[in-house]
């Protein structure tokens, strides 16, 4: 493996290094509220509306509203020397200053509100002044100095029984704590928060003590945990309308999410929680949402828009004085530098994270920006220096029971020890990593560990473990690829293309042990993913990868040493949390120092695992001869028995780096592969240059068709023969679908003269044997009056089109030759009308323009007489159960650019999915007459007993051989055809043998 590919797989952890760890103080004491009915009567009766009325502005989260009121009540308690309400008002000023983020301010009020009180001896107020500043010092990430404010409050309140500043000093402690990395510890404060708010019925520390509770266990990885206390929390705030719980819950709830890979759920909470802060005005609250989509953007490899919510994040929080704000966002915008390769850029921001996060005592901030400095330093090739910042990452997130954040670190130490050529404390870093990330349910991290040690395994030449280690990779995003259904499909397609290696390499590995059964399924399962990011919510993802019978056998044997070293973790994590709680017994401090010893111990526990006996003896059955086609035969069995119907080979290239792999499947015998020397760049530029060619009939397009030929029909044209095949089965990868293969050459002749060629959107999708009805009826429409012209806006661009006269050509010879078929024209041709008849027909053909675009389903568009447009995607809902055939005769693809190729799938797979059996589309605008030409001579050839995929291949016979050659034109020759009352052939008569005008078109599903 070489250099560059080891750094690319290097810089999939850093997602889940990312700093999302934002932590949210319960609302500030109200403390003028408890106390409002001690406000002098009388004079104040003005000033006390005043006040009521800035309490009831606050509770309704009109923050500068409260401001204005609160600042008026306390001019007029001072005019009226009314010290009480004048301190009661200063608080209150401190809260709203607080809740804007303005925290400076607010510990300016605070500090008159608690000199006050001391003064009147007010020991409530003094607790409420007291609590009111640890929270401020705390949104300065002063955390040490907010646990000595907390401490105090909790005494006072104590002492004079008050309860409701008990629980709020005690959740207050809390999350000083978890921001301290203490989070058994602030687990115990919460906890006493919470039971303390059941007890005296207040559901507002209720729903603040359960939102603590959740983050403190989302910080010891415990995310189902989590949730269930978030959702608790979000329920009790909207019942009893509180509007900042409510954005509180929905942004944990969503950092949750994120963790657990589930995107999609994270970012619809992150948008609710952006949503409601700026609703209410709450500068922190819409900082941190800003930053969570970011971090959720950046999972999905989004990473110039993760940029934008992190730089809105940054200048917020330096705008409202939050240190903890700017030190994560800072960290977050040096992530996504580094995924787009400016590492030099990344550093500086990650050394400014960790600069701050020192400062203010946030170790979980300095443990996340070591880590990222750690693989900056990776991708500058700096390796050492990798593992030094990598190991101050792996001591503090153990000291401070980082669980998640220790998993990461093992496994950019396993990276930085791959790349240094020491593989075994490579994969023994890996493996703890692993370990860790499963007993969390991190399946985003577990993911990139697997791949990782199937990568290294596969470096090791041991592709029988790494084969299994890659398949739990592809599960493991299969699970998160379902979960990402209803994003925009950007979204789905950033996070496809960030996993999509691991596809590609646990296929790789499968040809090579000759396992092409195994191969052709995962290759079934990258067109279904393909096809899935671009029409969204094809046919259900989340499908899993079969194991063979060893393979499952080591996975159980490796899943029961994995327990004992989840149940070791967990034993340990019991005993710190009751050291934190008080001192050990002697028989506990004694087990917890084995414990760690063990938990040390944990390094070379893979290696050992591979060295047992029962191991070596499985991994020996996985040889390639006792593996061959030892899986899914009764699927085998099924599709050999369809080809054999039709006399087909299944045709599957995979297209890879350095070489293109050609699968081929016939009747009677396995599966087999045939190798190709050629890079991907070689092939995807004779890709583009072919095509081209093909769109312009004054050029040759045989020397290119040759070279392609070369690279995809000459290595199994022997076995072709000897299987006696008729008619290929194509499922083409990637930018192959943007050529037809009948168009190739082999120096004699095109493809299509020897061979049908049928398209096939996934091997699972296609009967190949259902026959079609006989004497089929047709319902043929056409836009053919060249004096309408139609305007159609997709995307961003407007287009007109006009009536195709050939078209109308095409549907009255239709008509002339086949009595049983209705025509809908121009005006006629409505969507409405043509939905009402498609059901009572087996053959749909619709001469009019349509066009198919890249990445854009929804831009997409067929033209209708009236003016209607419907788009690729509504497809899915039309009425086709009855229907063998769907025939687009004036429609293209890759408008607007090339793609994957995935519009040409989704073209076929939509009106499969409607009920259609095939559908005939062009792959390119073609000339209106020389369209009619084929299509005439097509349904020429569609009688009994001929199929469609003989029948197209007839007709392109038929342009390319028949007629008469024309003088000046050497082996150009003309289709002697009889259009009616067409227009004047000239012009488009000498041309009809070049592949332009009849290679375009394609067969897609069931050709018979």
């Amino acid at each position: 493996m070489n250099h560059t590919q080891r750094n690319r797989l290097m810089l999939m952890p850093l997602m889940a290094v990312v700093t999302s760890g934002v932590l949210w103080t319960p609302l500030p004491l109200l403390s003028g509220a408890q106390v409002y009915a001690q406000v002098t009567q009388g004079n104040s009766k003005k000033a006390d509306q005043i006040f009521q009325q800035g309490i009831q502005q606050y509770k309704t989260s009109q923050f500068r509203a409260a401001l204005q009121s609160w600042e008026l009540a306390l001019k007029l308690y001072r005019q009226i020397g009314d010290r009480q309400g004048e301190a009661n008002s200063l608080g209150n000023l401190g809260n709203a200053y607080d809740s804007l983020g303005q925290y400076k301010k607010a510990i300016s009020f605070h500090q008159q509100h608690l000199d006050i009180s001391r003064q009147i001896g007010d020991r409530q107020g003094e607790a409420n002044s007291l609590g009111n500043l640890g929270n401020a010092y705390h949104s300065l990430g002063q955390y040490k100095k907010a646990i000595s404010f907390h401490q105090q409050h909790l005494d006072i309140s104590r002492q004079i029984g008050y309860r409701e500043g008990e629980a709020a000093s005690l959740g207050s402690l809390g999350n000083a704590y978890s921001n301290l990395g203490q989070y058994e510890k602030a687990i115990s404060f919460h906890q006493q928060d919470l039971d303390i708010s059941r007890q005296i019925g207040d559901r507002l520390g209720e729903a603040g003590s359960l939102n603590n509770l959740g983050n403190a266990y989302s910080n010891l990885g415990q995310y189902k945990k989590a949730i269930s206390f978030h959702q608790q929390s979000l329920d009790i705030s909207r019942q009893i309308g509180n509007r900042q719980g409510e954005a509180n819950s929905l942004g944990n709830l969503g950092n949750a999410y994120d963790s657990l890979g589930q995107y999609k759920k994270a970012i619809s909470f992150h948008q609710q929680y952006l949503d409601i802060s700026r609703q209410i005005g709450n500068r922190q609250g819409e900082a941190n949402s800003l930053g969570n989509l970011g971090n959720a953007y950046s999972n999905l490899g989004q990473y110039k828009k993760a940029i934008s919510f992190h730089q809105q994040h940054l200048d917020i929080s330096r705008q409202i004085g939050d240190r903890q704000g700017e030190a994560q966002s800072l960290g977050n915008l040096g992530n996504a530098y580094h995924y787009l390769g400016q590492y030099k850029k990344a550093i500086s921001f990650h050394q400014q994270h960790l600069d701050i996060s020192r400062q203010i005592g946030d170790r979980l901030g300095e443990a996340a920006s070591l880590g990222n400095l750690g693989n900056a330093y990776h991708s500058l090739g700096q390796y050492k220096k990798a593992i030094s910042f990598h190991q101050q990452h792996l001591d503090i997130s153990r000291q401070i029971g980082d669980r998640l954040g220790e998993a990461i670190s093992l496994g950019n130490l396993g990276n930085a020890y791959d790349s240094l050529g020491q593989y075994e404390k490579a994969i023994d870093h890996y493996q703890q990593s692993l370990t860790l990330s499963q007993a969390m349910g991190a399946r985003h991290t577990s993911g990139i560990v697997f791949s990782n040690l199937g990568r290294l395994l596969a470096e090791q030449q041991q592709p029988e473990l790494a084969i299994i280690f890659y398949k739990q990779s592809v599960n493991l995003r299969e699970q998160i690829r379902k979960d990402l259904k209803g994003l925009p499909q950007q979204e789905q397609q950033s996070y496809t293309d960030s996993v999509a290696n691991s596809y590609r390499r646990l296929a790789d590995l499968l040809l090579q042990q000759d396992r092409v059964l195994e191969a052709q399924t995962v290759l079934d399962l990258l067109k279904v993913q393909e096809l899935d990011d671009y029409l969204r919510g094809v046919r259900g993802t989340g499908k899993q990868l079969d194991f063979l019978q060893p393979e499952l056998q080591i996975l159980a044997r490796y899943n029961e040493s994995q327990k004992s070293a989840i149940a070791l973790i967990q034993e340990l994590d019991a005993l710190t949390k009751l050291a934190q709680s008080g001192p050990l017994t002697d028989a506990q401090t004694q087990r917890r120092n084995q414990l760690i010893n063990l938990r040390q111990d944990l390094q070379g526990q893979f290696t050992e695992f591979l060295r047992q006996p029962q191991i070596k003896a499985l991994l020996t059955q996985l040889s390639r001869d006792t593996t061959r086609e030892s899986i899914d035969l009764a699927s085998l069995s099924s599709l050999q028995n369809n080809l054999a119907n039709v006399q087909g080979a299944l045709l599957s290239p995979l297209i890879l780096e350095d070489r293109l792999e050609l699968v081929l499947t016939t009747p009677n015998a396995p599966p087999l592969r045939r190798v190709v020397q050629v890079k991907r760049t070689d092939l995807n530029r004779a890709i583009v240059a072919y095509r081209q060619a093909l769109q312009d009939p004054s050029t040759d397009a045989r020397p290119l068709a040759q070279q392609l030929y070369t690279w995809l029909i000459e290595p199994i044209a022997a076995d072709l023969k000897q299987a006696n095949i008729k008619n290929i089965l194509y499922a083409p990868d990637g930018q192959l679908r943007y050529i037809p293969l009948a168009a190739l050459h082999d120096g004699q002749q095109w493809l299509t003269q020897s061979y049908q060629v049928t398209n096939i959107t996934t091997t699972s999708s296609t009967d190949f044997d259902t026959k079609p009805q006989a004497n089929p009826r047709i319902l043929a429409g056409a836009f053919a009056d060249d004096q309408m012209t139609r305007t159609v806006t997709a995307g961003q661009k407007t287009q007109e089109f006009k009536g195709l006269p050939f078209a109308g050509v095409e549907v009255n010879t239709l008509v002339a030759a086949r009595p049983n078929t209705t025509a809908l024209m121009d005006q006629n041709l409505t969507l409405e009308q043509t939905l009402q008849q498609m059901d009572l027909h087996q053959i749909i053909h619709l001469a009019t323009h349509a066009a198919f675009v890249p990445s854009a389903p929804e831009d997409s568009f067929i033209v209708f007489g009236e003016g209607k447009n419907p788009t690729l995607l509504d497809i899915a809902n039309w009425p086709l159960k009855h229907v063998d055939l769907v025939i687009l005769s004036a429609c293209e693809t890759a408008v607007g650019g090339f793609g994957n190729g995935a519009e040409v799938l989704g073209l076929g797979y939509q009106f499969q999915r409607s009920g259609s059996k095939a559908v005939i589309a062009s792959l390119w605008q073609v000339s209106d007459g020389g369209t009619q030409a084929l299509i005439t001579e097509f349904y020429g050839a569609l009688q009994p007993g001929t199929t469609k995929a003989e029948a197209l291949r007839q007709a392109q016979v038929a342009l390319i051989t028949k007629g008469q050659k024309v003088e000046g034109e050497d082996e150009r020759t003309s289709v002697d055809f009889n259009p009616g009352n067409s227009p004047s052939k000239a012009g488009i008569a000498r041309y009809l043998s070049h592949p332009y005008y009849w290679a375009p078109f394609i067969l897609i599903g069931n050709g018979l």
